[in-house]
Formats: C-alpha cells, sequence, structure tokens
C-alpha cells in the first residue's frame, strides 16, 4: 500500500502547487523562517491576497503525552502566533500532520512508519482545490528534520511539487557548503535564498561581492537581512522557565526582552562602567554581591539573576521592585547559569509583537520581494 501511495503522490501529480504555494526552509534551526513568513505574508495581505499558513510537521507545541491524545485540530504555536499577528482567520491556519516529539517520533520508530500516510496527499489535494489562496508552509529545522515523519523539507518539496525559499544564517563563506548540499538534495525546486543575521558591517560588502558569487553558482539571493539582536533575545519568564529560577519581585514583568548578557564578577567601579555601555542586559552575579546588584539596576538592566548561596537585602529587593526590575535566584553556580542564559540566545521562538514588528520592517527593507514573487511564479 506504501508503494502505491508513493508513486501516485510522486510520480503521478495531474496539477502543479507551483505558483500560490511556497516552501520556507532552512539547513539548521533557528534561522528566521517564521521572520520571513511573516515579512511575505503581509506583503501579500497589502496587495489584498488571501493567504494560507501551516507546519506539516509541528515542532513548537506545548503537549503532555501520558497517553493523551493530540489536540484536534493539530495548531502548531508558531502558525497560531502568526495567524494571530496578521489577523488571519481560524480556516486561514492549516493543521499540521505530524508533531515532532521524543514520543511521537518513538512510537513511529517502533512501528516501522516512517511515511507522511494519507495526510500529505490530501494537503496536496486542498492546495490544488483553492487556487486563489497563497500558502506558505514552513518546513522543521534542517533539510533531514522530519524524514521519520515522511515530511523532511525535500519530500515535502517533492510531494506537494512547491518551490522552496532558504533562510540561511550567514557566518562566512564557509557557509555555503550547507547552501550547495541543500541545492543537490532540491535540485530546480530551489528558488533561491535569502541570507540572515550578517553581521551589519558585512550586509555591503555580501551585496556586492557574495551574492554576484552565489548567483553564478545558480544559488539566487532574494535578501541579506542584518543580524539583530532584538530577534535574538529572549524573554525573563524564558529565562525563568530555562534555570528554573524562582521570582522574588515583579513577576508581572517577565515579557522584558533580554539582548545582552553581563557578568558581574567586577568591582563596582569597573562594573559601572561596563553596564553603561551595555543595554536590555540579564546581569548574573552572586548572592552576596550587593554593590553589584545595586549597580546594575541603575543601568539598561532588563532582570537581576542571583547565584550561590545567600537571599538578597531587602533593600536590594525594594529598590528593584521600585524599578521594576525583575530579581530571580538560581541554584546554579554562576558558569553553568551564564551557559543556560547563552543557549537561549537567537534560540527561542519569534512569539512576541515586537519582535513581529521588527521582523516586517527587516524583511521589507532587505528583500526583493517582487523579484521573489516573479522566481516563484
Amino acid at each position: 500500500t506504501t508503494e502505491i501511495y508513493t508513486l501516485s503522490l510522486h510520480d503521478a501529480l495531474p496539477i502543479s502547487c507551483m505558483g500560490n504555494t511556497l516552501l520556507i526552509g532552512s539547513c539548521e534551526p533557528f534561522s528566521g523562517k517564521s521572520a520571513l513568513v511573516l515579512g511575505l505574508a503581509r506583503h501579500l495581505l497589502s496587495e489584498g491576497r488571501t493567504v494560507r499558513f501551516g507546519k506539516p510537521l509541528a515542532t513548537s507545541l506545548e503537549w503532555t503525552a501520558k497517553g493523551s491524545p493530540l489536540p484536534d485540530p493539530l495548531i502548531d504555536d508558531d502558525v497560531r502566533f502568526v495567524g494571530t499577528t496578521l489577523g488571519l482567520d481560524e480556516t486561514r491556519l492549516i493543521p499540521s500532520l505530524h508533531l515532532l516529539s521524543p514520543e511521537t517520533a518513538d512510537t513511529r520508530l517502533r512501528q516501522g512508519n516512517l511515511d507522511a500516510g494519507t495526510g500529505l496527499e490530501m494537503l496536496l489535494k486542498d492546495l490544488q482545490n483553492d487556487p486563489n489562496s497563497f500558502t506558505m508552509l514552513e518546513a522543521a529545522g534542517s533539510l533531514h528534520e522530519g524524514l521519520m515523519y515522511g515530511l523532511s523539507l525535500v519530500q515535502l518539496a517533492q510531494g506537494l511539487d512547491a518551490p522552496v525559499i532558504l533562510v540561511h544564517l550567514w557566518q562566512d563563506s564557509r557557509s555555503v557548503d550547507a547552501l550547495l548540499a541543500a541545492q543537490q538534495q532540491l535540485g530546480d525546486r530551489l528558488a533561491g535564498v535569502v541570507l540572515n543575521a550578517v553581521t551589519p558591517d558585512e550586509v555591503e560588502e555580501l551585496n556586492q561581492h557574495v551574492v554576484p558569487a552565489l548567483q553564478a553558482l545558480g544559488l539566487k539571493v532574494f535578501g541579506v537581512m542584518p543580524r539583530s539582536p532584538l530577534l535574538r533575545s529572549v524573554t525573563v519568564g524564558e529565562l525563568v522557565r530555562r534555570l528554573d529560577a524562582r521570582v522574588i519581585c515583579c513577576k508581572e514583568r517577565l515579557e522584558l526582552l533580554v539582548e545582552t548578557l553581563s557578568i558581574g564578577a567586577m568591582n563596582v567601579n569597573s562594573a559601572m562602567e561596563f553596564f553603561r555601555r551595555r543595554r536590555n542586559m540579564a546581569v548574573v552575579t552572586g548572592a552576596d554581591r550587593t554593590d553589584i546588584q545595586l549597580a546594575a539596576l541603575e543601568a539598561s538592566t532588563q532582570c537581576l539573576i542571583l547565584t550561590g548561596a545567600g537571599e538578597p537585602l531587602p533593600q536590594l529587593v525594594n529598590r528593584a521592585d521600585e524599578l521594576e526590575v525583575p530579581l530571580l535566584k538560581v541554584e546554579h553556580d554562576t558558569l553553568a547559569t551564564v551557559e543556560v542564559i547563552e543557549q537561549a540566545f537567537g534560540h527561542v521562538r519569534l512569539h512576541e509583537t515586537v519582535k513581529a514588528t521588527y521582523a516586517f520592517r527587516l524583511v521589507e527593507e532587505h528583500c526583493n520581494l517582487s523579484e521573489l514573487f516573479r522566481a516563484i511564479s
């Protein structure tokens, strides 16, 4: 049965989705796919187009397994955020076919069931029956993620006969290797790429020299977006969750965004000078360093994280409460705390309105949308 289904889906498609469906993928997770989706969708909506959005493989969903059924419909948290931000009707949100989680992966492995099932065929028919809507589908985190579910980026591109735009984190010219690997696997379905998280000072250099070189390799570049501390930022609430921290004060301020990390381990005079040069900080320091703690509260500090034994002095708690700076206490030592926070930067979902607003502007200013849409039409 599986072999017949595979042949009918990939080799005998009577109608192509090309023109009204776009896959957004990446070579590694947290590359900026949702930011591009938001920018493209708002552009289309401004032109009066009907937009639909979904993630065939849900990767961001709070779900407690333990035998409980999956939500029906299975709407990924990223999809809901995009829908809410853009004001899309619930019917414009496409349910996921499967959920990527340790529990579901274990089930599929034990069953030896590695295809997408009839869900992908139904999705294909749905896309074909709605040619007036433009559908964007966000793939999983990398080229191979989702293979166990039959929903990797390459499998989706083949099964839906849809073009792919890759959002790619750029470090230096070595970053091209991953793009060339994607080009080999996707072939003509790779419509082009958007380079993301480029050091702002290097954007002009890339546009002048790197982009033409990539185009010569057959890799169309539709945009070069600079790295944004805001988009890489993490909420205080997310740090509380990751650190399993105790919130001593200002629990209502956990939505504050942290863009930088500072460690209060120097003398107070050096600390004050250092803190003045930083913005939107999380400051990590020992619970016994009241001098550093008070200095941090007078700077651009979004939260103060205390490590080690001991409790903060009442005057510190009062000052933090007065300035509305969340005060957190963790059981980890300073080194372990710093490692957790550093891993969080750039590895959180785009679920804040201020980030979405910035993403709109970033895509509009740094991507050639008219060329992009011509390439996939």
